[in-house]
């Protein structure tokens, strides 16, 4: 047993070398082919993406060997259609990207329509139409009529969705007039886009005329695909003409005919409006469960439109008649769910749209069912706890006034001490030892301190340590340091401090001074500017500067 083993391990490698050169010389063989070849075998597995595979990646290999970016972006196209949703945005980048190599407006053109597309089916519609724009601008410069219609339509879906009906009414009519010679597809498209059209924008007489159209034109054409969305648009109208039942038959006749999976869209339209028919029949418990199956969607595909968020509302005012508290809750939480949604995806409409419920009054509406058995005394709390903020602003701003006040006070008394004991502290440099400056350096720096201080040569503009180094023939690092072991202080400080000194004493001793502007005795301390002054003053004392003038008059007084 021990010897077969690494005999059976043998043959089963050998056999996967074996598979795996197969698939490649297959992959290899591939690249002889024609395009039309490949695509025609993506086509024939469209629904089997494992099996449409080598051939998706031959038809992009050989274009890229080739430097074909046509092909290219062909090639991407296809990948885009047969992968999941959440990659199709990067086959569209790639094509856009093949695309601008080429430098081929209709192929820059068309790859950008194909992004807006894949955006739009990503409920993004703000950047689908920022690509359906780009892609016009392209487009417009060349003569490929079929490409400048597809984004006309397009564009027009777009303007629908935001609620532009008559200018997406115009474009849907030039679509019409020209898919209508030779793509009978898109002519049966547009003509059932026109009929949604007229319904949103009130023309309901019109709208019907252009289903009744698009039904003969299914039969003409041999579409009768097509006949269900038409008959699915009629259905609808019918609701807005007021005719109940005959909209009920409609929708309940069309809806088994319509894929769950493709087209969850229209069943969930369907759902709504047989629900709004029972609805203004007064027949609300038939309503319900149509209802429901609109909130299953919204559940499980995240699908809303601003017309379908009613069905929230309409739920809401069910359980508040059935005095049901617990569903009403849950309701207006998904109403709020479903504004969120519609608000991320496109804010222009949600700004439009008239609501029975905006999101405030939701909220208050939340709050009342919740608060309803404690209601009397929230308000009473609310209201207490108010009073006693209040009473406490008070008396907390009465006391800080007061200690404020008598802070000043203290201050004041203190500033005008100190200016009858001489202001300025000098401390010996004999106490502070200097060590790397000589003795007779310090002397000298001193003696023309004292010198400087008794000429009062401080209250000069603008003075710099630079002038002062040069007036008492030193360097500026000795002198910095000599007034700072002198007064403890920078020579900004320094210098300012003079000033302020200076000018207290000035105050307390003339009552001339003490009428004068602040502006004024800034300029008489030697102050650049009034700010400079106020600041400096208010840094030194503690106090404001018009504080002490008010105290200072008041005295004379």
């Amino acid at each position: 047993m021990r010897c077969k083993l690494p005999v059976l391990l043998f043959l089963l490698l050998s056999e996967l070398l074996t598979a795996q050169k197969t698939a490649d010389r297959f992959r290899d063989s591939l690249l002889f082919k024609t395009y039309t070849y490949l695509d025609d075998k993506v086509y024939e597995h469209k629904n089997d993406s494992l099996k449409a595979s080598p051939y998706l990646y031959a038809y992009l290999k050989k274009a890229k060997q080739e430097k074909n970016y046509q092909e290219i972006v062909n090639a991407y196209q296809n990948m885009l259609h047969q992968s999941p949703m959440n990659l199709r945005l990067k086959y569209a980048d790639s094509m856009v990207l093949a695309a601008v190599k080429s430098k081929a407006n209709e192929l820059i053109g068309s790859a950008n329509l194909s992004k807006g597309i894949v955006y739009y089916s990503q409920k993004n519609y703000v950047k689908a139409y920022d690509y359906y724009i780009r892609a016009n601008e392209s487009i417009s410069k060349t003569d490929n009529d079929y490409l400048i219609y597809k984004t006309k339509y397009h564009i027009a879906q777009i303007k629908y969705y935001l609620g532009f009906y008559d200018e997406a009414i115009s474009l849907f009519n030039e679509c019409i007039a020209y898919f209508k010679r030779n793509q009978p597809r898109p002519y049966l498209n547009s003509l059932h886009s026109l009929s949604a059209c007229y319904n949103k924008a009130g023309d309901y007489s019109r709208c019907s005329q252009t289903n009744t159209l698009g039904l003969a034109e299914c039969e003409r054409l041999k579409i009768p695909e097509m006949e269900l969305f038409f008959r699915h648009s009629e259905g609808i109208n019918q609701f807005f003409l007021n005719n109940y039942h005959t909209s009920i038959q409609m929708l309940q006749e069309v809806l088994p005919q319509l894929n769950s999976m493709t087209e969850f869209a229209n069943v969930s339209i369907a759902n709504f409006y047989i629900g709004k028919n029972y609805w203004k029949l007064q027949l609300p418990a038939k309503a319900v469960p149509y209802f429901k199956k609109v909130e299953k969607a919204f559940i499980e595909k995240g699908y809303i439109r601003p017309d379908l968020r009613e069905v929230f509302e309409l739920m809401i005012k069910y359980s508040k008649k059935e005095n049901n508290l617990k569903s009403q809750l849950y309701y207006i939480d998904q109403l709020l769910k479903a504004d969120s949604v519609l608000t991320d995806t496109n804010t222009y409409l949600m700004g439009k749209i008239h609501k029975q419920y905006d999101t405030k009054q939701i909220l208050i509406e939340k709050e009342k069912i919740q608060q309803q058995l404690v209601k009397e005394k929230y308000y009473d709390v609310i209201l207490i706890s108010i009073v006693v903020v209040l009473f406490s602003a008070v008396i907390y701003g009465t006391y800080n006034h007061f200690e404020i006040k008598k802070r000043n006070k203290i201050k004041f008394d203190l500033l005008l001490q100190k200016n009858e004991n001489n202001s300025l502290q000098k401390q010996s440099p004999d106490k502070f030892e200097i060590t790397d400056i000589s003795q007779e350096t310090v002397q000298h720096i001193i003696r023309h301190l004292e010198r400087f201080e008794r000429d009062k040569k401080f209250l000069q503009k603008e003075i710099t340590l630079a002038m002062l180094t040069v007036r008492f023939n030193t360097n500026s690092k000795y002198l910095s340091k000599v007034i700072y072991h002198r007064s403890g202080k920078r020579f900004a400080d320094y210098i300012n401090d003079l000033k302020i000194d200076y000018l207290v004493e000035l105050l307390r001793n003339s009552s001339v001074h003490r009428n004068y502007s602040i502006s004024s005795l800034a300029e008489e301390a030697g102050f650049t500017s009034t700010p400079r002054f106020t600041n400096a003053f208010l840094s030194k004392t503690g106090i404001s500067f018009s504080y002490f003038l008010k105290k200072m008059r008041k005295e004379n007084s």
